[in-house]
């Protein structure tokens, strides 16, 4: 598909009604049949954006998906629904009324920005992409807030817009690019059109080094149910700050420079903390809000002997401990019934997988367990639980 004319033609739209929801293996049949009176290349083009469409539900909701037009790398690369509104309403609340959104693939944040009643400038130099940014905000009725621009993001003016947001590329022939410097725009290109403006949203690869952050930016790792979807450098805010963002929510963890937690044995209860948080090396901060310290100084579970609520990490009753052995582990499985087994693994090469299958191989009985693979005071061990509630 290098063109999305015909699909926003009638007989385009009306072929998109039709195979609205077709399973994959349907495809053949509905193929078959419809060709005997549209042409092959448009009904090809109608199934795979609904495919793309039925992949997109899972980060823009079935109603906008089933309304909007993608790429491949549209709907592999664009923001999930939910980040994009938080970052939006953040830009909201620092009165910024207009964003340059530089490098918008197929617009979902421009949509967020447009629904935030935010005016937006977005831009694309590839022309399939900018297309589909446009035929979007046509198909929200947003296309009076989003002004779509096929250019090379390098050669616009940003100087009338009230904040600038840039998603440079971070994939390549050959994959995923972590040298920020790789991007394309590389990491630099942005920051000085960051500087440019009275704010700035930069959103980076959520592996970032902390090191390539600079000291103009806030740095924000953004989870959405317990994914770490992505980083932000926010300029014009509170530059050096460290925070991790929950979503839904939002709960923002922010750093205080506090020393890494000190190592304690093991407690009555571990703590799991959000991927954001780890991200964010805000570790030391979730551990002093649980009174809690590390059971290895080179790992990131917290332990505590009291059970305390926190949206920073998740709580699990630790009922043994054990050195590393599949045997043993076997055994216990068996004596005490356990038909579903969960395992996390931190600080170990084993792989869950590899250790359900032999520890588990033939689940049976009505009770679960969580295997945490783990190193203490640098011995492998495993840790047995359960998820914790608050009564």
């Amino acid at each position: 598909m290098n063109d999305l004319a015909p699909l926003l033609a009638p007989e385009g739209r009306a072929l998109l009604d039709e195979v609205r929801g077709t399973a994959p293996a349907d495809e053949l049949a509905v193929a078959t049949r419809l060709r005997r009176e549209h042409p092959a290349e448009l009904v090809s083009a109608a199934l795979g954006q609904a495919r793309l469409r039925q992949r997109a539900a899972a980060k823009f909701g079935a109603e906008d998906a089933e309304r909007m037009f993608f790429t491949p790398n549209g709907v592999e690369q664009s923001t999930r629904a939910s980040v994009a509104a938080y970052r939006a309403e953040r830009l909201r609340a620092l009165g910024v009324t207009s964003v340059a959104d530089l490098c918008c693939g197929i617009g979902g944040d421009a949509i967020a920005l447009a629904r935030a009643g935010i005016r937006v400038l977005a831009v694309d130099r590839d022309p399939l992409t900018a297309a589909a940014a446009r035929a979007n905000a046509d198909a929200l009725g947003l296309a009076g807030l989003i002004d779509v621009r096929e250019a090379d993001v390098t050669e616009v003016d940003t100087a009338s817009y009230d904040a600038v947001f840039v998603d440079p590329a971070r994939r390549g022939g050959r994959g995923r690019i972590f040298d920020p410097e790789a991007y394309s725009p590389p990491l630099s290109w942005a920051v000085r059109a960051a500087l440019r403006a009275p704010h700035a949203a930069l959103k980076v690869a959520p592996g970032i080094p902390h090191e390539a952050v600079p000291a103009q930016a806030e740095a924000e790792w953004i989870s959405d149910g317990g994914d770490v979807k992505e980083a932000v450098l926010w300029f014009g805010t509170a530059p050096g700050a460290v925070r991790a963002t929950l979503l839904p929510g939002p709960r923002s963890l922010l750093g205080r420079g506090l020393p890494d937690p000190g190592v304690r044995s093991v407690g009555r209860y571990l703590y799991e903390p959000d991927g954001a948080v780890i991200r964010a090396h805000l570790v030391a901060e979730a551990a002093e809000e649980l009174d809690g310290g590390l059971i290895d100084p080179t790992i990131a579970y917290v332990t505590a002997d009291a059970l305390r609520a926190t949206p920073y990490a998740t709580a699990y009753e630790i009922t043994d401990r054990l050195p590393f052995n599949v045997k043993k582990l076997k055994a216990l499985l068996r004596e005490r019934e356990v038909g579903i087994l969960t395992v996390k693994k931190r600080g170990s090469a084993v792989e869950p997988e590899e250790l359900r299958r032999k520890a588990l191989p033939k689940p049976q009985g009505p009770n679960s367990v969580t295997v945490f693979l783990t190193r203490v005071a640098g011995a492998p061990t495993m840790l047995l639980g359960r998820p914790a509630g608050l009564t």
